[in-house]
């Protein structure tokens, strides 16, 4: 985490102004490479003794730990990223330096967040207070406003800008903490799957002597050379998804109808995912993909658009970094829990034939968090315009003003 966190917090104190959002848009898009790369690297270089037995002795030192390599190179990456920080990024602590003025350093402020919104592993961590909103396209939020005031000018007491706007904005409101409570749920079985599906595709793959929706005694017995290509191209499906299919259909239906849509679809991610086993070895790579495309189209849509909710419903900019932490908080408990659950149920399926137990649960939790829309209240004087990375779709989507609409209404005395 504190690793994620140190390009953020560079971020924020070195860029100003539109550099920022230029920034915060880059940083998901540099984490969806990292998911393409990173499973590559893995699956490539374990246990090469066995897949490069030409290069790497069968009695040497990685033969003794099969997973020294990958670790090794990923040590290295990291090492080189330190030098990269040292030697070419900006000193930002005012204190440290040496150009200072004391005009400078009497009028410094920083403002970055102890901890980053964030979803499960696919997800990198967000700051509502940006523009990006956990995916590379610029999102602006539009609000639509009505003054009710006198025919000089003066405002009726109390007007409707004054009922929404009170001094000290209400932070918890109760669309906040459903919200909230919507971003838990999915964290939590988005993220019991980053954890299952390498496990289910790597599990020893076993025939039932009885065939039936409720007899997955294993997985599907893949290489880890091949879970390291499935993965990897899992990272471009989910690249593809956020450049080009969450603008168009954010743009299409409406943040909202977006949000009811994916989260209604998310159980089916997790119930065929077991049924895969079923699948003959001539089908099953093209399954597994349709599996992946289903999971990142409702998870990669969904994430986004919780974000751009909870911006939307926040009474005021003044407490989006109270909000802000509300929801890291809910996030990262919800990812700490889902691991061991999700592995625990696995065992238990494991020992009753039935490894599908564990992504059942996943889709219960699911289910859940599609019953839990009915006690969130839409949104009606926020619009949300995406601007997405990706030029070339701009023509096919709808376009909305980019400017906050105010409706005047003018009244008599005696019409109040």
């Amino acid at each position: 985490m504190s690793a994620s966190g140190f390009p953020h917090e560079q971020q924020d104190t070195i860029l100003t102004g539109a550099l920022i959002a230029r920034a915060y848009a880059v940083m998901p898009f540099v984490w969806s490479i990292g998911t393409i790369i990173g499973p590559a690297i893995g699956g490539t270089f374990a246990r090469p003794a066995v897949s490069m037995p030409s290069v790497f002795s069968a009695t040497g030192i990685f033969a003794t730990f099969p997973y020294l390599l990958p670790n090794l190179i990923c040590a290295a990456l990291l090492f080189i990223s330190i030098l990269i920080g040292y030697f070419l990024l900006v000193e930002t602590h005012p204190d440290m330096q040496p150009w200072s003025t004391q005009e400078q350093l009497e009028n410094t402020t920083a403002e970055t967040p102890l901890m980053a919104t964030a979803g499960a592993t696919a997800d990198s961590g967000v700051d509502l207070r940006a523009d990006t909103y956990g995916t590379f396209n610029t999102v602006e939020i539009n609000e639509e406003k009505q003054w009710l005031i006198k025919p000089d000018g003066t405002s009726h007491p109390p007007s409707i800008s004054s009922r929404a706007s009170p001094e000290e904005p209400e932070v918890f409101t109760r669309k906040i903490v459903m919200l909230t409570t919507a971003l838990g749920l999915f964290t939590y079985h988005s993220m019991t799957y980053d954890h299952l599906f390498p496990i289910f595709l790597q599990d020893e793959r076993v025939t039932p002597q009885h065939a039936s929706l409720f007899t997955i005694p294993g997985g599907l017995g893949l290489s880890t050379q091949s879970v390291g290509i499935v993965m990897s191209l899992n990272g471009l499906i989910a690249l593809f998804i956020q450049a080009i299919i969450f603008p168009l259909f954010a743009s299409w239906l409406g943040v909202w109808k977006t949000f009811v849509m994916v989260t209604v679809l998310h159980p089916v991610a997790y119930v065929i995912v077991p049924y895969l086993a079923f699948v003959d070895k001539a089908s099953l790579y093209p399954a597994i993909y349709a599996c992946l495309t289903i999971r990142n189209f409702t998870s990669i849509l969904a994430y986004p658009v919780l974000l751009i909710m909870l911006k939307e419903a926040t009474a005021s900019p003044l407490v989006l970094g109270k909000v802000n932490g509300l929801a890291a908080s809910a996030g990262a408990a919800c990812r700490t829990i889902a691991p061991p659950i999700a592995g625990c149920l696995y065992t238990i399926g494991s020992q009753i034939n039935f490894t599908g137990l564990a992504w059942w649960g996943s889709a219960l939790v699911a289910v859940i968090g599609a019953f839990q829309i009915m006690t969130i209240k839409r949104t009606k004087n926020k619009t949300a315009t995406i601007r997405p990375m990706a030029n070339c779709i701009r023509p096919v989507m709808h376009g909305e003003s980019d400017d906050e609409v105010v409706h005047i209404v003018v009244r008599d005395e005696e019409g109040v």
